[in-house]
């Protein structure tokens, strides 16, 4: 695939960034990766400028400042599209209990789970959760990531889903990424409204969210569809909510049980419906009418052994477009790594790399609803990675330590680990 450009600067060389000799694989739907063998890759003013075999850059192209990829590959800057990351405390005495034999649900019931980590959240003052969540981004970061998105959720009361959201974009400040913030306060019924999930979400929809919305906290609103948490009416009253404040809506779906929940995703014209394990045939079929992306979370998958995949072969088959993610949270998938996801998703779901690749970069894009990334080609955002391999299958096969050796992010190179 050649794209030529038509920034007058490329005539003249005159370029930001300029990549040579790379591996580039664009990511540009028509072939598994879109790939260019011997590429090169320019940037002006944070987008790309020139993407192509590096035989039709200008005549005397320069920047001010060239890389010489040696053969290595280029890609799209990845995107984890859901995580948990800004919380406090870990759960890691719930994996023990599960592996004795406790269930997800008796876990909950007796006080642990999302509740767990909502007074450990709400203990936690916002420098406390800045210090904590920090060092799972940049994890993030060191595995190629450029777009992350950070759901609240783990507050459940005003002050701290605000607060949660408010670190979320402190991070953003903080460190060389884009963080996009969902607000999730219909994660789980709080234990002052035990047993009274419509007052709750009276509270929520009459209270919080305006709250956010005016403070401009959040990119979108999700919620958790399952026996455990709301009921497919009761989110039905929070998107129509979130559709007054034009704010779009996701959702949490059939993990545990199929609800209902990804067909009334599909009505909202929902972003995604994510995690999926028990999505029926009409779900599927209603994501594909609507557009909704399917994001698979192969972490939580693993984490919980759980042993009802989601429905791959389906899902292809129908067109819906799958995303990846880590679900980065401290109780069913405490996963810093997209990389490692994205094994997962091949090993456990039956994904291809290519499948994986696409899937945590236009695909991922399309889950945050953001049209500027996610594949290579002129005109788009230069959030871009640089790894030591030479084939894109590489990053879905391996396991252990990240290949990343640069990222760049908006045009500028971070050649240095956030930490």
């Amino acid at each position: 695939m050649t794209t030529a450009s038509a920034d007058p600067l490329a005539a003249a060389g005159g370029w930001d960034l300029l990549i040579r000799r790379a591996r580039v694989a664009t990511m540009v739907p028509g072939s598994p990766y879109g790939e260019i063998a011997g590429g090169s890759l320019a940037v002006s003013d944070g987008r790309i400028a020139f993407v192509g075999p590096d035989a039709e850059l200008p005549p005397g192209a320069t920047a001010t400042l060239e890389l010489d990829a040696e053969g290595r590959l280029l890609t799209p800057g990845l995107i984890d599209c859901h995580t948990h990351l800004v919380h406090a405390g870990h759960r890691a005495a719930e994996f023990e209990q599960r592996l004795l034999g406790a269930s997800y649900g008796e876990i909950a019931r007796s006080g642990g789970g999302v509740r767990s980590t909502v007074t450990a959240t709400r203990a936690a003052d916002a420098a406390t959760l800045l210090l904590e969540s920090r060092p799972r981004l940049a994890a993030l970061l060191a595995d190629g990531v450029t777009t992350v998105e950070v759901k609240s959720g783990y507050g459940l009361d005003l002050d701290t889903e605000l607060k949660q959201l408010r670190v979320a974009r402190r991070l953003g400040e903080l460190l060389p990424v884009t963080v996009r913030t969902t607000f999730l306060g219909a994660h789980a019924v709080p234990a002052e409204f035990d047993g009274r999930p419509d007052a709750y979400l009276d509270f929520v929809v009459g209270e919080v969210l305006p709250a956010v919305a005016a403070a401009g906290l959040a990119d979108a609103v999700d919620a958790c569809c399952e026996q455990l948490a709301f009921s497919p009416a009761q989110v039905a009253r929070l998107f129509a909510a979130a559709a007054v404040l034009s704010l779009p809506v996701k959702l949490h779906a059939e993990q545990l049980s199929d609800s209902g929940g990804a067909a009334l995703a599909a009505r909202h014209r929902a972003l995604s419906a994510d995690h999926l394990e028990h999505l029926s045939v009409e779900g599927v079929r209603a994501m594909a009418g609507s557009g909704t992306v399917a994001v698979l979370l192969p972490g939580a998958y693993l984490h919980l052994r759980d042993t009802h995949a989601p429905p791959v072969a389906a899902l292809r088959a129908a067109g819906v477009s799958m995303a990846v993610a880590t679900d980065c949270n401290p109780g069913t998938s405490p996963l810093a790594s997209l990389t490692t996801a994205m094994n997962l998703a091949c090993t456990l779901f039956r994904l291809t790399p290519a499948e994986a690749l696409a899937a945590t970069t236009r695909h991922a894009a399309r889950a945050l609803g953001l049209a500027d990334r996610g594949v290579l080609a002129v005109g788009l955002r230069a959030d871009l990675a640089l790894w030591d391999a030479d084939h894109p299958a590489e990053l879905a096969s391996r396991l252990g330590p990240s290949s990343l050796a640069t990222r760049v992010v908006a045009g500028r190179p971070d050649h240095a680990q956030a930490s």
